[in-house]
């Protein structure tokens, strides 16, 4: 018995989407031996690998309905996307490497374990080397965007965009919070043309042109990350002073986007495990809580300057010349690993 376009119309319909990029190439393609709904580890049921001239397109089937419509909503088919990767190819690799099938399966996991999906714009921090065959790779971050060739297409279960996935360094990843990660991976285009992610490769802040482009952007649009969720955050308040406490690891990523925010008139939320402090822009210094919601805590540009010229990673106890009011309390912090193990200490 074979399959047809009618057992199996989502995954024919990615099929024809890459017959029209790839016509008569066939794929490596690597099929999951026990699948998911049937108790497998890994979400998405194929990886297929297309050999270019200098990277290799990855593509998964798995976050769409493939078989049968499952999902209530008609416009969108499963989680509305599928992963897609290009992976640098050295000019004498013939293998595809299997580390860039097994991180998508790691993304589909965490997806499904989660609830969350991904979308055009999204990034995570990777807390690590992104294949873990290669401990010294600079690439320890992720972004998302819409595959510049294979974008959006129409299926028989509803809307699937190709979502495609870009290795980022830790500084570049830095710049997305303070402002926005379409726009960097907009500018690491004229060195990425196709956003192909090269574990080889260095940091690219430094380079001309983008670091031009990156400082324009902050400038002229500001950040449009409206939270940040770190390890320390919390605050107390006594003798109608306010005393706010971060972890030093974390100190300077505030001052960042604090600085990329609220200058622009927007608010950010720094929210720690059991306690957050939502800050926004102000005429005055004010503090206020609604129930067991976080401390609204309102910056002049005055003490904004301070605040951001105090937060850097190193323990002790800034009391604002701006604010006497206002007392800043940066704590070390402990770096830990997958084990729970503390590696390193900040502050």
């Amino acid at each position: 018995m074979t399959d047809t376009d009618e057992d199996h119309p989502g995954w024919h319909a990615i099929d024809a989407a890459l017959s029209r990029l790839y016509p008569g190439v066939e794929p490596r393609h690597y099929g999951t031996p026990i699948k998911w709904r049937l108790g497998g580890p890994g979400p998405l049921d194929g990886v297929s690998f297309y050999r270019r001239h200098d990277h290799w397109h990855v593509v998964g089937y798995g976050m769409s309905e493939l078989y049968i419509k499952e999902w209530d909503d008609p416009e969108q088919s499963g989680w509305g996307f599928e992963f897609t990767f290009r992976v640098a190819r050295p000019a004498d690799e013939d293998s595809p490497p299997l580390w860039a099938a097994d991180f998508l399966q790691a993304l589909a996991r965490y997806v499904f374990g989660s609830g969350n999906g991904f979308a055009p714009g999204h990034h995570l921090d990777l807390n690590g080397p992104m294949c873990a065959e290669r401990p010294n790779t600079a690439i320890r971050a992720a972004a998302f965007t819409d595959d510049p060739e294979l974008g959006v297409i129409d299926t028989p279960h509803g809307q699937v965009r190709f979502l495609q996935v870009v290795g980022l360094t830790v500084e570049e990843y830095a710049v997305i919070e303070q402002w926005d990660a379409e726009r960097l991976l907009a500018a690491l285009r004229s060195r990425l043309p196709l956003l192909v992610t090269d574990l080889d490769r260095g940091d690219l802040t430094g380079d001309a042109e983008i670091a031009a482009a990156i400082s324009h952007g902050v400038r002229h649009d500001g950040s449009v990350t409206g939270a940040l969720f770190v390890a320390e955050a919390s605050w107390q308040q006594q003798d109608g002073a306010t005393t706010v406490t971060v972890g030093a690891n974390a100190a300077a990523r505030i001052g960042r986007v604090l600085a990329a925010r609220l200058p622009f008139g927007r608010d950010l939320y720094v929210i720690g495990p059991e306690s957050g402090v939502h800050i926004l822009p102000g005429e005055q210094v004010t503090t206020s809580q609604e129930g067991d919601g976080p401390l609204d805590l309102q910056l002049t540009p005055e003490v904004l300057a301070e605040l951001t010229g105090l937060l850097r990673p190193v323990a002790g106890v800034h009391r604002l010349a701006a604010a006497p009011e206002l007392t800043v309390r940066i704590v070390r912090s402990q770096i830990r690993d997958q084990s729970g193990a503390v590696v390193a200490e900040v502050g």
